[in-house]
């Protein structure tokens, strides 16, 4: 069991998301947040910040970067101190601070780790950095007590969010499965109305949902509570 007072979120910046990619029809400005979990004798960083290296996508995105040993200081902690990574999936804006973290095991879907290598799915240098060691799962998988990575694919095909077990019950750490707590609210409520004229909900939200007593997100400093 993980005290969800050891529980911390990491602040790497934010984007601006254009009016064409939001529901609302307006640019919004989201957050990008990473987490720090306890990890054996360490610090496990889900998330490592926003990747540089790709102009377009500055233009586009226009994002506001805190580096890696700022976000970490902030979060009262020092990059030595972060013994394991994983990446809810490696988009340049939640895997961009993996190669300062050479050496350090990064747990990864086989399905998101090929959709990296097969280009066009991140920028040059973030995959295959020189020093990444890459710890491969195929589904569900335990890696700690306390801690379980779980596939939940629909941003990405090799989408995954860490579960975490605290006195409180499942803390789910959702990445970007939702781009807002809203959202998720949303599917929430459409997996308890199964008439609902809408389309389904993720199948493995209606797995998790009798676990998760809170979740929180990469682009959304919202916290949902069951």
């Amino acid at each position: 069991m993980i005290p969800a007072a050891a529980i911390r979120r990491v602040r790497f910046g934010t984007i601006v998301r254009p009016a064409e990619e939001t529901a609302g029809g307006r640019s919004r400005v989201e957050t990008l947040d990473g987490f720090l979990v306890p990890f054996g004798s360490g610090l496990l960083l889900f998330d490592t910040g926003i990747g540089e290296g790709d102009a377009e996508v500055d233009a586009h995105y226009r994002p506001r970067r805190i580096p890696l040993q700022e976000a970490l200081g902030a979060a009262g902690a020092a990059l030595d101190e972060v013994t394991a990574v994983a990446n809810c999936h490696l988009h340049l804006d939640h895997a961009g601070g993996n190669p300062r973290l050479a050496g350090v095991p990064v747990f990864v879907q086989r399905a998101e780790l090929e959709l990296a290598r097969g280009g066009e799915h991140t920028i040059d240098g973030l995959t295959d950095f020189p020093g990444a060691r890459y710890e491969v799962l195929d589904g569900d998988a335990a890696i700690a007590p306390g801690l379980r990575l779980v596939p939940t694919p629909g941003h990405t095909a090799g989408h995954q969010s860490l579960l975490v077990e605290t006195e409180h019950g499942a803390l789910l750490l959702a990445g970007q499965t939702h781009d807002t707590a809203s959202d998720w609210t949303a599917d929430v409520e459409a997996v308890r109305r199964t008439d609902a004229e809408v389309p389904p909900p993720p199948a493995w939200l209606a797995a998790l949902l009798d676990r998760v007593v809170e979740a929180r997100f990469a682009h959304d400093a919202a916290i949902w509570h069951a």
